[in-house]
């Protein structure tokens, strides 16, 4: 068996490891033991919301010992001395480079960039031991999708490899919203990510998943839950990913507001997480 694509919503900055998350905590902590095979990924290719290139290459960290990104602000004092030690791999980064040109896709190696929070949050609940090394791929600055399609693609072989893709972002993210929820926003996440379940689920052309994704900004509530698309680019990559592969689409995370919840901040909203394998 091996590795799949997976998408995971990274939770509200550190808001997943102090508790105040508990459903995407609970998630983090058991998605490899449910959803992954018996054995440790060779490495994690992490592909994050909060990693956007800032020119017209995409990144790939190269560090051998990644330093920590703590990019939140106003959260309590622990939460900026975390920790996350896990070993860079240049040599994967090297490959993954090489693997992006021979698609025509231009890009860089980055030996200064840490973990932002999209990468290690979700890892430390994932695999606390931080023995697997990591390395991260940029989105590029376009935020354009079939770009970020292409990249998904190119990225599929490593998945042959006993490599875990991960992309870390959110089928929810209203920064407006998450503070000052509205029948709106919620009613907008509810259809959006029932139109992304339906899409990824009941379609089964792989080319026909992909051609829909380009069209997410026609889709109900597109643009009410995602006023800037890069939390949702991730999914889409590792969604290209696994068309490329030939993979088939999980549900594994799906939570839907109840009624009497949908007024009490950042678990608001409907999000969902996917496995493609």
């Amino acid at each position: 068996m091996r590795f799949p694509a997976l998408f995971i919503n990274h939770g509200g900055g550190p808001l997943p490891l102090l508790g105040r998350q508990p459903e995407l905590t609970r998630h983090m902590k058991e998605v490899a033991k449910m959803y992954l095979p018996d054995r440790e990924p060779k490495a994690i290719v992490v592909l994050s919301a909060h990693y956007e290139s800032k020119n017209d290459e995409v990144e790939v960290t190269s560090a051998s010992n990644p330093s920590m990104l703590f990019d939140y602000y106003g959260f309590p004092p622990e939460t900026y001395e975390y920790d996350y030690p896990a070993p860079g791999s240049p040599e994967l980064a090297k490959r993954i480079q090489a693997m992006l040109q021979s698609n025509d896709i231009t890009s860089k190696l980055n030996p200064t960039r840490g973990f932002d929070h999209g990468v290690f949050i979700p890892l430390m609940l994932m695999y606390p031991q931080a023995n697997i090394p990591v390395v991260c791929v940029s989105l590029h600055q376009s935020l354009d999708i079939q770009t970020h399609l292409n990249i998904g693609s190119a990225l599929a072989p490593l998945l042959d490899d006993d490599i875990l893709l991960l992309g870390s972002g959110y089928t929810f993210h209203n920064m407006q919203a998450f503070f000052g929820p509205t029948q709106e926003t919620v009613a907008s996440s509810i259809q959006f990510n029932e139109w992304i379940k339906d899409v990824l689920l009941n379609t089964k052309d792989s080319s026909e998943i992909l051609e829909k994704l380009t069209q997410w900004k026609e889709a109900p509530g597109g643009r009410i839950c995602h006023p800037r698309e890069e939390h949702l680019l991730p999914l889409f990559m590792v969604a290209a990913a696994g068309a490329k592969s030939n993979t088939t689409a999980q549900l594994i995370y799906d939570t839907i507001p109840k009624e009497e919840d949908q007024f009490l901040g950042a678990t608001d909203h409907a999000v969902t997480g996917y496995l493609f394998a």
